[in-house]
């Protein structure tokens, strides 16, 4: 039982602060005038004030309920490094030993393991958590066993008592790491980027020479070898081979003595991307869908255009003057010798032969594609004509051999097995949304003409038209590509004649194929990271492929089977045992991506320290006390006085207990104040009478 002495005044204490300065008042003036009473009138008050006060005794029945010390143990990948598991598992059985020694404490223990999505240690959000989870009047101290590599320092919650961090490590301990600075996240191809790389030691490191071997490899190639000083900041120009993505490892050797080699490498992926698409549309006359080509290539932002219009031919003669003929000559020796490396794409929209490009130009052209270019024939009528640009030196890489038949009548241009399949005209067939309005069309709409060809043996037929004659044909020639659209009809689609069609993304699809974007490449292989989770597709112009071959960061091989979801894409979900570089392959395919940092966040800091817990500890008064000393003891210190010092840590006995019963009683009965009071009164009056 604990007994007080509590009030529950009849008045507002201002008030009754008033009657107590009046009763003095009325005291002091009888002692002024002498009257002998006064002190019993002084008491008489007194007795009334303290009536008004309502003074009562309230008597408590306590249970004591235990102190808590909170316990945050750090689980993290960093504490597998050297033996500080067995360091802080030993601690902590002797804290759990020292607590229970202690009379009515008890020990809480939190865990925390490395946080989701490479979030590193989140030690204070753990404690935030253990701290909502337990009454802070309760809470004698906190001890956090840790290697102090935390990383969520600025989330630290309000702490109500001392806490302390017990270090585990060496002090001997020492790493090196491999950092990697400022690498982008995309670069221009042909256009060196730098990256800055760091190979330095931490904690008690060994004397060494002045450099350390180096590798470096893209998209898992071959490494190349270099020897790089230590503890500087090394500049390395780096110009992608390739657009898409880019992955560059870089690794240095685990040196003896070491505490780990996971943060010996790093991983940095690079998205290349080109500058600019230069493009040649060379039109020969003016038609109804002459601009088509035009304005799909300067509605794109990433496209540079040269585009000349042939009006007349050399040889017409009609007195009008040269200065009238064109703003600008023709300049074809530049275009077609000089520059042509330049372009990315060349168009040749109803192109004839009128004798302005000599046979050498179509010659050059021809090997352009063969080195990598890309040529794009648009075939009206004149390409069955005597005139075709088929019967120039760039006839021998175009896809299809005109017969002299140009077929009119109308027709609806079909998906073929091979065009369902390749990305170029892939999801085409899908419903589309016509320019014209909402609803979704169902089919395409009608062309008029179309030249009949003779394809080659290598050449993909995506689109057919009548008669299933070919109307689109692809091809690869050397390292370059060609196409030929075998209609000059494709504008009727964007008029949105007949219900239209899907010109924009037919026409876009093809131009950025033939300028080689890897998204559009009809054999490929690639994954689409997710944690540890992968996405790998693979895109087919075959109807059945194998399993990929996915390599793991230790070398060990998994068979991944895929699944087709569409036509010419398969795809398969696989979890990753761990993060790291994993390599896939797939017949002549092959890929490289990274799950997460080579490197994880717990592996940037190894050394163990207490420098990131120092300013939260010592806002408490408590202490860092390596774990290779010992645990130190326990005292019982004060709130707000020094909670550690030499061998010792301290704890605030927090005294709280649960009341389970509460009685409250006047001190006296509201009749006996009065009467008491009454009689002073008339003590002071007799008194006084008497006088």
């Amino acid at each position: 039982m604990n007994g007080a002495v509590i009030f529950d005044p009849l008045l507002p204490w201002p008030a009754l602060g008033a009657l107590a300065a009046l009763t003095l008042l009325l005291v002091g003036l009888a002692l002024w005038r002498g009257l002998p009473g006064w002190w019993l009138r002084a008491l008489a008050g007194a007795a009334l004030i303290a009536a008004l006060s309502g003074p009562a005794l309230r008597n408590e029945e306590r249970q004591p309920l235990s102190d808590i010390v909170i316990a945050v143990v750090d689980d993290s990948a960093s504490q597998t490094l050297s033996d500080r598991a067995d360091q802080t598992a030993a601690t902590l059985d002797a804290l759990r030993d020292r607590i229970a020694a202690r009379p009515n404490t008890e020990l809480r223990v939190v865990r925390v393991a490395d946080a989701p999505e490479d979030a590193g240690t989140q030690l204070m959000t753990a404690l935030s958590e253990a701290l909502a989870d337990a009454p802070r009047g309760r809470i004698a101290g906190i001890v956090m066993l840790t290697d102090g590599r935390l990383h969520d320092a600025a989330r630290a919650p309000d702490l109500p008592a001392p806490a302390h961090v017990l270090l585990s490590g060496r002090e001997g301990d020492w790493d090196r790491r491999l950092v990697v600075r400022n690498a982008p996240a995309f670069a221009i191809l042909g256009e060196e980027v730098e990256l800055t790389l760091r190979v330095e030691d931490m904690g008690a490191a060994p004397a060494t020479a002045g450099s350390v071997p180096l590798t470096i490899s893209v998209d898992g190639g071959e490494p190349m070898r270099f020897d790089v000083p230590l503890g500087r900041d090394i500049r390395l120009p780096v110009s992608l081979p390739h657009g898409g993505m880019n992955v560059l490892q870089f690794a240095t050797p685990q040196a003896e003595g070491e505490l780990t080699p996971r943060n010996n490498e790093s991983v940095v992926q690079i998205n290349g991307v080109r500058d600019r698409l230069r493009v040649l549309l060379v039109s020969g006359e003016p038609y109804a869908g002459e601009r088509t080509w035009r304005n799909l290539l300067k509605s794109d932002p990433s496209v540079d255009l040269v585009h000349f219009t042939i009006l007349r031919p050399p040889e017409k003669q009609d007195g009008v003057p040269v200065e009238e003929l064109s703003l600008i000559a023709f300049p074809t020796r530049e275009l077609f010798i000089e520059k042509i490396d330049e372009f990315d794409l060349i168009v040749f929209d109803r192109y004839r032969r009128r004798g302005i490009l000599p046979s050498e130009y179509f010659a050059n052209v021809a090997r352009y594609v063969e080195e990598g270019g890309a040529v794009l024939v648009t075939a009206g009528p004149e390409y069955a004509g005597v005139d075709s640009i088929y019967r120039s030196p760039l006839g021998f890489v175009l896809p299809g051999m005109p017969s002299a038949r140009v077929v009119e009548r109308a027709f609806r241009p079909e998906l073929t097995d091979l065009g369902a399949r390749h990305p170029v005209t892939s999801g085409l067939a899908d419903p589309w949304l016509a320019p014209d309005g909402d609803p979704l069309a169902p089919e395409w709409g009608r062309w008029f003409r179309q030249v009949e060809i003779d394809p080659t043996q290598s050449a993909t037929i995506a689109l057919t038209g009548p008669g299933d004659r070919p109307l689109l044909a692809l091809d690869r020639v050397g390292e370059g590509r060609v196409a030929l659209l075998a209609s000059d009809q494709v504008w009727l689609w964007g008029r949105g004649y007949d219900g239209g069609g899907p010109q924009l993304d037919l026409l876009r699809r093809l131009a950025h194929w033939m300028m080689k974007e890897p998204e559009l490449e009809e054999e490929a292989l690639w994954a689409e990271p997710s944690g540890r989770t992968m996405r790998i597709v693979r895109r087919s112009l075959s109807e059945e492929i194998g399993p990929v071959t996915v390599t793991g960061p230790d070398g060990s091989e998994t068979q991944v089977p895929l699944e087709e979801t569409e036509p010419g894409r398969f795809e398969a979900l696989w979890g990753a045992p761990r993060m790291g570089l994993y390599r896939l392959s797939e017949g002549a395919q092959s890929a490289v991506i990274a799950l997460g940092p080579a490197a994880p966040r717990e592996f940037e800091e190894t050394i163990a320290s207490g420098a990131p817990l120092q300013e939260i500890v010592g806002a408490t008064r408590g202490g860092i006390v390596p774990m290779e000393d010992g645990l130190p003891r326990l005292r019982d210190v004060r709130a707000g006085r020094p909670a550690a010092g030499r061998g010792w840590i301290g704890l605030t006995p927090r005294g709280a207990y649960r009341t389970l019963d509460l009685t409250v009683t006047p001190l006296l009965p509201a009749w006996l104040w009065l009467l008491l009071a009454a009689t002073l009164m008339i003590g002071a009056w007799l008194r006084e009478a008497r006088r």
